[in-house]
């Protein structure tokens, strides 16, 4: 029987406030909200609630509802282990035993992962069946798939493990009978989450987050700001170091008109959040809130499990949101005999070009080649992150002439460019590169120094020591090919504790800052041009210029 032809005698909304009636809970306007579009949702829906909205709980009493209005439903309930899932058909066994309006509808046969209710007409399927979505569910069917807190962070924490989970996730277009409905419900851990992604596809979403307004002032370094709303929370700094800030006695509010200024006494140089009203305050007050803020270790992970913003909930190191992206190409300018390199109206000082060759083949790393300019201030531009294809080199029929391959592909950036010097990692097959590199330049009479080099060190500490304190202190620039292309996302994605990651194009810009020089700064600078994306609000472009004449 489908759900349109199941009888439905009450809403959900009267379904669960009987429930909420029995067990004795005060319903919180945000149940309200989130029962009536449950009822209402589509067929591919996605609720993304924040941490302790009670989820889980409100799926048992949904489950119990569906099978009271239809006991023909065929429900596939997936968790982010077994254990989780078999929470829920528990509590959906417990709500059909003591609902006043399911005594008809109870649990007749079967065990926790799978059973039945009286009414049903299937024998093969189940009721309700419970599993993990790691779990094989191959030849299930089900009129109704729930994905419950499915993406967490044990099987989100590197692309390969996101892309196991899609694939199971996959698995529930087949099971599905036609007609059918799926239902995701949970908190993003990732910044590639599938709630993105499924609204991407057309879901029909609702999103509660803990608070519905927010501003954020990323490192406060005045006593003034201007804010959109007056709030109600203003939390300093995130982890055990964090405090609910006290109106009046750590900040002021001066409201004029539609006007609103945030007054310090002095600059807290610190992260500041403010918010609007808790969603829950009978649970969530200002000492709840202030606990769970101290107890959270980065802002990522407050801002993914309680605003609902697709964050990594570990700490991200390498944040490619911390470089300023620009989009002009350096020009080089002859003047008085000499010459000198710009970018925009900042001069180069400095460039490196790293290579860490490889195969070029599907199954090997990356051969990864990093072009970064420096300027006095030592201000680092990744002007160009790319991959060498193919062969390392190609020959003519003569077996001397270099026809094309790799070394083909970075001479032409080096000619791009006027690269003075190439450094390459002759790790594994880069331990021949050089000179065949050196026959290339020869041949297209290309005048540029080979330095070789052997990594020794852990690669990790290695790529987190090079880029690191340019991206706090803000001194990492970013074309806008190298920010829209791999490198950002593998940025993104490092994490310092693997060993086995994907960062060919990181090591080698991370090569590439360590090959340029470091400058003491002596005069101010000008920024380049217009930034086409939005930097730090800390960052402030400085004033001036300066002269510093390039080797070519």
């Amino acid at each position: 029987m489908s759900r349109a032809q199941g009888t439905k005698p009450v809403s959900f909304l009267a379904f669960f406030l009987l429930w909420a009636e029995r067990i004795g809970w005060q319903v919180p306007d945000i149940h309200v909200r989130a029962c009536h579009w449950l009822e209402h949702r589509g067929d591919l829906a996605v609720l993304r609630c924040f941490r302790g909205f009670g989820k889980s709980t409100m799926l048992d009493i949904y489950n119990a509802w569906t099978l009271y209005c239809n006991p023909s439903e065929q429900i596939l309930h997936q968790g982010s282990t077994d254990p989780d899932a078999y929470k829920v058909s528990r509590g959906t066994e417990r709500v059909l035993e003591l609902h006043p309006l399911t005594v008809r509808h109870k649990k007749v046969r079967g065990e926790t992962q799978r059973w039945w209710v009286e009414g049903s007409t299937d024998v093969r399927y189940g009721s309700l069946y419970a599993r993990g979505i790691m779990s094989t569910v191959t030849g299930h069917r089900a009129t109704e798939v729930q994905n419950d807190d499915v993406e967490v962070p044990q099987n989100i924490s590197t692309p390969e493990a996101r892309e196991k989970l899609r694939q199971r996730l996959n698995e529930q277009v087949h099971i599905l009978i036609p007609g059918g409905r799926t239902l995701y419900i949970g908190t993003p851990h990732t910044h590639d989450s599938i709630y993105d992604e499924q609204e991407r596809m057309g879901a029909d979403c609702l999103t509660i987050r803990m608070f519905a307004q927010e501003h954020r002032i990323e490192n406060a370094g005045q006593s003034q700001y201007k804010l959109p709303f007056a709030p109600e929370f203003v939390f300093a700094g995130i982890g055990p170091q964090a405090k609910l800030l006290q109106v009046g006695r750590d900040y002021n509010l001066v409201i004029k008109g539609k006007a609103i200024t945030l007054h310090f006494a002095s600059p807290p140089n610190v992260l500041i959040d403010c918010y609007g009203p808790s969603a829950w305050p009978e649970r969530f007050n200002s000492r709840e809130l202030e606990k769970r803020r101290k107890k959270t270790r980065t802002i990522n992970e407050w801002d993914s499990q309680y605003q609902l913003h697709s964050r990594p909930v570990t700490e991200t190191r390498l944040d490619p949101e911390r470089m300023t992206v620009y989009d002009v190409e350096p020009v080089i300018r002859e003047a008085n005999g000499s010459v000198a390199m710009w970018l925009g109206n900042v001069q180069i000082a400095g460039l490196a070009l790293r290579w860490d060759p490889s195969s070029g083949k599907v199954d090997s790393d990356a051969s990864s080649i990093a072009l970064v300019l420096q300027d006095a201030s030592g201000r680092r531009y990744w002007h160009r992150s790319e991959r060498l294809t193919g062969d390392i080199a190609t020959f003519g029929a003569d077996g001397k002439t270099i026809t094309g391959g790799q070394v083909m592909q970075l001479a032409e950036i080096v000619r791009q460019y006027c690269v003075p010097r190439v450094t390459i990692e002759t790790n594994g097959i880069g331990g021949f590169a050089p000179a065949v590199l050196r026959a290339c330049f020869k041949q297209m009479r290309i005048q540029c120094g080979i330095t070789e080099v052997q990594s020794v060190s852990n690669k990790n500490k290695r790529i987190l020591e090079a880029m690191e304190p340019l991206l706090l202190s803000n001194m990492l620039w970013a074309h806008e090919s190298v920010a829209d292309g791999p490198a950002a996302e593998q940025m993104r994605q490092f994490n310092p504790v693997l060993r086995s990651q994907a960062d060919d194009d990181i090591d080698a810009a991370a090569g590439a800052i360590t090959d340029t020089p470091e400058r003491i700064q002596s005069h101010n600078v000008h920024t380049i041009g217009n930034p086409i994306r939005q930097q730090p609000q800390n960052w402030q472009p400085m004033g001036g210029q300066f002269e510093v004449a390039v080797e070519l």
